[in-house]
């Protein structure tokens, strides 16, 4: 992937051009995992993984992606919801608990109210 280098002429262009490249790799990665029916919300994933890795250490943005991908998916094939209402609501619960990073939150009180 391009590198963006903002602050500079090329920086947009470099952005757009990274976007571009990212939403071909997306395509390509789903349709090749036979997963037509989800278009990937690459700043939600983004955000994601940036705040995981923020409160935890990087090697938390990309297993929290995993995990919620997961997360998203069995809830999607248990028929509970839509693969794009799935991994919003599996993306929203990791982000509530990147807010507390790697102790306190949510899990301090129980997680009942978390449930996919």
């Amino acid at each position: 992937m391009t590198p963006t280098t903002e602050g500079t002429e090329g920086g947009s262009a470099a952005r757009t051009t990274a976007d571009q490249e990212l939403s071909q790799w997306s395509r390509r990665l789903t349709q090749a995992l036979q997963i037509l029916d989800l278009e990937v919300d690459q700043q939600l994933v983004a955000r994601l993984t940036h705040e995981s890795s923020r409160a935890v250490n990087q090697s938390a943005g990309p297993v929290s992606a995993l995990l919620v991908g997961y997360a998203a998916g069995l809830a999607a094939q248990n028929g509970k919801t839509t693969p794009v209402q799935a991994v919003q609501s599996a993306a929203e619960i990791a982000l509530q608990l990147c807010e507390h990073g790697a102790d306190g939150g949510p899990d301090s009180k129980g997680w009942s109210s978390t449930a996919q």
